[in-house]
């Protein structure tokens, strides 16, 4: 007996041991990633925020996809042509490929996909990227689909690799369950969704393609600069997306930490309710601009590590216009306009801010105190401050948010995408990301021309046009454009970034 015991301690102490090893195998391949705000869905169709869309990406794929370069490549689709008009596509997609709840992904799929964005009665958020310019979406066979095009779009192939362009599977978005439970085909597949603390990620052991990422990846966040860059440094987690730029320095020169940096795309900006009584007149929001010393709040709150901003689009957009130079700081042409509109003594004003946006709203509010306009700050909770932005008019008018601090980058998906979802007509929140319902109907004919010209040199043309003329109506206070920046534990490699900040890790390596 005393032997049979003994062996079984034996036993028992080595399943221990290898229970152990198997625990500490599984966290080695654990990457762990900490941006600044959680998700704001499961469904990529139904956000436009770049760190939702870094936590979506290992989990879902379009029939297109951009390559690490910016370039166009196969996904779900293994070929397309197109018609002479370029407005009748022609996708052969891939067969052999599931939905991670098993759902085949065929041509039934595709249509349902994009039907679910042609809906108006949906209200997704990403919508309005797609019924813009497609006309409908049919199956031929099993696994061909053919786009009906309502105008010529050169942007059309770089849409679908985009968020209302990713597949979720028809089931999942049947039972109105994919705004919690992400399901795509991607290499990796949702484990747990933890509201307000964690999302864990899985390989997909039926991935049709290729994966050399680790077996899962765990994404954890804080709007805490410090807190993000404890966590890195002590090695808690492997990356942190974005860097707090006033950790940026320290991290530089830590042996342990890798800091990439890189121009941004992200355009940071207060959007003006154009509805609300003093910012109705274009006075008043110029005044603003003016009033704004952009080189100061680069310095105070970017530390550096971002530029001030003069147009709606980036410096990384070809169609970019360094030119414009309509706002510098200059205090006495802010207040003679406020005079001229009748605020001589200035106005009340409330903003809607995230809490990492809680400091620059602040500076705002020091420096437009001086021509007499009472900033008062609202800082929310991620998903608080989602529904007082996308409010529509006549919430925002009861809640009496004036102002939304926010930013926004279409990365490589062009200047349409950067455009047209915050200043078209079209684009009012909430169904799109106007935010201050700003109406204009020379900026909507030059985005709408512009986004059907294949001749380069004319849609630049047109585009200069449309951020000259956006600029002069001042439907924002534009802020500054902030440097890409991530870092990463030295033992990290294989991540991509994106012009906008969003990171690819759908194969990174950690050794």
């Amino acid at each position: 007996m005393e032997s049979k015991h003994k062996h079984f301690k034996v036993l028992t102490l080595a399943g221990c041991l290898l229970a152990s090893m198997a625990s500490a195998s599984v966290f080695a391949s654990q990457l762990v990633i900490m941006q600044n705000e959680p998700p704001r869905s499961m469904d990529p169709g139904n956000q436009t925020a770049t760190f939702t869309g870094t936590v979506l990406d290992p989990m879902y794929e379009g029939l297109t996809r951009l390559g690490d370069d910016g370039k166009i490549i196969p996904a779900l689709a293994l070929s397309w042509t197109s018609d002479d008009s370029g407005l009748n596509w022609t996708f052969t997609l891939r067969p052999n490929v599931k939905f991670h709840d098993g759902t085949p992904f065929n041509a039934d799929a595709v249509v349902e996909n994009f039907q679910r964005h042609l809906n108006t009665q949906r209200g997704l958020a990403g919508s309005g990227k797609i019924r813009t310019f497609i006309q409908d979406v049919k199956k031929k066979d099993d696994l061909t689909v053919t786009f009906q095009l309502k105008k010529i779009n050169p942007a059309f192939l770089t849409v679908l690799a985009s968020g209302p362009g990713l597949m979720v599977s028809p089931k999942a978005d049947k039972a109105g369950s994919i705004n919690n439970k992400a399901d795509g085909t991607g290499p990796y597949k949702l484990v747990q969704y933890k509201s307000g603390e964690y999302v864990l990620e899985q390989k997909n052991p039926d991935y049709w393609g290729k994966s050399s990422g680790p077996d899962e990846i765990k994404w954890t966040w804080s709007s805490e600069p410090s807190v993000m860059n404890m966590a890195l440094q002590s090695g808690q987690v492997d990356i942190i997306n974005p860097v707090p730029p006033q950790f940026a320095g320290m991290l530089k020169n830590n042996a342990n930490v890798s800091l990439k940096q890189s121009p941004g795309a992200a355009v940071f900006w207060v959007d003006l309710n154009t509805q609300s009584k003093a910012l109705s007149d274009v006075r008043v929001r110029q005044a603003l601009n003016f009033a704004t010393d952009q080189q100061a709040l680069v310095k105070a709150i970017m530390f550096g590590y971002a530029q001030p901003a003069n147009s709606a689009l980036a410096p990384v957009d070809p169609n970019y216009d360094k030119s414009l130079h309509d706002y510098p700081y200059d205090l006495q042409k802010a207040k003679d306009l406020l005079k001229a509109a009748g605020y001589a003594d200035g106005f009340p004003m409330s903003i809607a801010v995230q809490a990492p946006d809680a400091r620059t709203a602040q500076v705002l509010q020091g420096m437009w105190s001086k021509i007499g306009v009472k900033l008062n700050v609202r800082q929310m909770e991620s998903g608080v401050w989602t529904k007082a932005a996308f409010a529509d008019g006549k919430e925002k008018a009861a809640q009496g948010t004036d102002a939304v601090l926010a930013s926004w980058s279409s990365g490589l998906y062009g200047s349409d995408l950067q455009l047209r979802p915050l200043y078209h007509t079209s684009s009012f929140a909430p169904g799109g990301a106007n935010l201050g319902f700003f109406s204009d109907k020379q900026t909507d004919d030059l985005i709408d021309t512009a986004a059907s010209t294949l001749d380069d040199a004319k849609r630049k043309d047109l585009y200069f046009q449309a951020q000259k003329q956006i600029s002069g109506l001042a439907p924002q206070v534009l802020l500054f454009y902030q440097d890409d920046l991530y870092a990463a534990r030295k033992n990290i490699s294989g991540v991509v970034m994106q012009p906008g900040g969003q990171i690819v890790v759908r194969d990174a390596v950690k050794q």
